[in-house]
């Protein structure tokens, strides 16, 4: 299609189509997002192929192997929600692992030590390092004849020791995090610290069990060594799961809770929050802002799907946030196709609606805990949510600004306020050297212009388009700019 502005004397009515267009978009736009998050939340109960059914009193055994990272986080959490919530009677978590990462250790931790049901660590052959620190962050130890436990000094990823200042703070903060989650959980504060603090002497009466100079690392047969008729920290040696609950006299069914290939796509997806957050958002601007596009709209429920996807993986959310989120986009959509003009209750409530869905969606909360969460549940969502509608906000400014002029936009624009069909046969098309425009003219909105549509100025329909703002049809408008054939208008009451 010719891409020059024309006029001609159609009558009004025939014009009616862009805002029909934009209906028809929106509705488009808010069934691909159902469909999209429908599709992934679908697919996700593939991640339960490899879980058994828990019932009410069973032991659940979750495996803790490999490095510790982010992915085994997503997976213990997981793990912990689903036991919970099924009122297990008791968790164990098999453990053969040589450590990894501190901060994944340490969210681990604090997923344990909120756990509201007796936790147990059945160390097979290795609890190294951050391994330890885990294992600390349960209530009862058992280890296999031949494994070992400690040594959780921290280094840097390369393997070398920390630089002077930030090793002693790093030490001071883990030791005090890890004397912390000992008391907790009935096990000797020094031993636990011993294993990340080569400088702390273990006494117990007048037996020094371990002196400075090393950290401390443990067998199986040191850690259930007892003295004074308590163990030093394991409280038996046993051969497999099964010994364990004998031992343990556990005497619900034993089911084992397997990690997915999710759990990983979940850590990536969580960690990407904001970004998808912010792809969602622009994709949605893009959709109303240049008629006829699809692509942005598309992007945008992709955007969200997986935002949600990720979470729901990963233990964080439920069916309920997206059908809260999916209610706010229903309600706002409403408000542009139908009360743009007249209210903005509807838009209000669906906004409300969105953003409590972001922000719920990214809580982690456990069985039992308040509804309402603390300031420290909302601390990363909220800036997650910060971060992508800031984001949103700056590159949106940046678009209202130079996307109008682009050739993209003027292509799309046209193509949806001059629809062929019969309303527009036979009509002589006149082009801009038929009435000169110049700034400043006034003129009438024939169309409702988001941002393009059409203005009569004297007996003469013209393309116009504004520089983002909406503006109702029957409004007066006044010229700002014309360059060749592309003519810029403002309300009248705006200039």
């Amino acid at each position: 299609m010719n891409q020059r502005s024309y006029y001609s004397n159609t009558p009004p009515l025939h014009y009616s189509v862009p805002l029909l267009g934009h209906f028809v978009s929106g509705k488009k736009m808010c069934v691909k997002a159902i469909a999209i998050v429908a599709a992934l939340f679908l697919v996700a109960p593939a991640t339960a192929q490899a879980r058994d059914v828990i019932h009410k009193g069973d032991v659940v055994v979750v495996p803790l192997r490999g490095e510790v990272a982010p992915s085994l986080l997503a997976f213990l959490r997981r793990a912990v929600k689903t036991a919970e919530g099924s009122e297990a009677s008791a968790i164990i978590f098999e453990m053969n692992t040589y450590g990894g990462r501190l901060d994944a250790a340490a969210d681990i931790v604090n997923a344990l030590n909120q756990t509201n049901i007796p936790t147990y660590t059945f160390i097979n052959t290795n609890a190294g390092s951050a391994g330890a620190i885990i294992a600390i962050a349960t209530q009862h130890i058992f280890m296999a004849p031949v494994s070992a436990i400690g040594a959780a000094a921290p280094i840097l990823p390369t393997g070398e020791d920390l630089p002077a200042t930030a090793k002693e703070k790093t030490i001071s903060y883990w030791s005090a995090l890890i004397r912390g989650s000992a008391i907790k959980n009935g096990h000797n504060p020094d031993i636990a610290e011993a294993f990340i603090n080569k400088d702390k002497e273990v006494k117990i009466g007048d037996r020094v069990v371990h002196p400075r100079g090393a950290v401390l690392a443990l067998n199986a047969q040191e850690a259930t060594e007892r003295i004074n008729g308590k163990p030093l920290l394991a409280e038996g040696v046993v051969y497999s799961i099964a010994d364990l609950t004998k031992k343990a006299g556990l005497k619900g069914n034993v089911v084992a809770i397997e990690p997915t290939g999710f759990e990983q796509m979940a850590f990536w997806l969580t960690a990407l929050a904001p970004l998808l957050l912010l792809g969602g958002i622009l994709g949605a601007y893009l959709e109303f802002k240049i008629p006829g596009a699809t692509l942005p709209g598309i992007i945008s429920a992709i955007c969200f799907a997986l935002f949600f996807f990720g979470h729901y993986v990963a233990g964080l959310a439920g069916w309920e946030v997206v059908a809260l989120f999916i209610l706010g986009i229903v309600l706002v959509l409403i408000e542009i196709l139908f009360f743009a003009h007249s209210t903005i209750v509807f838009g209000v409530v669906g906004v409300f609606l969105i953003l409590a869905s972001l922000l719920w969606t990214m809580i982690d909360r456990y069985p039992g805990q308040n509804f309402f969460p603390t300031g420290k549940m909302l601390a990363v969502p909220l800036l997650n949510l910060f971060i992508a509608i800031i984001g949103s906000l700056i590159v949106i400014a940046l678009l209202a600004r130079y996307l109008p002029r682009t050739t993209i936009y003027r292509r799309f624009a046209l193509m949806d306020s001059n629809p062929p069909g019969p309303s527009l046969a036979g009509v002589p098309r006149e082009f801009t050297t038929a009435l000169a425009l110049k700034p400043g003219m006034q003129g009438t909105a024939v169309t409702v212009l988001r941002p393009s549509g059409k203005a009569r100025f004297a007996d003469h329909v013209v393309d116009v388009v504004t520089e983002g703002e909406f503006i109702a049809p029957q409004t007066p408008v006044t010229v700002i700019q014309t360059d060749g054939m592309r003519v810029v208008v403002k309300g009248a009451a705006q200039v």
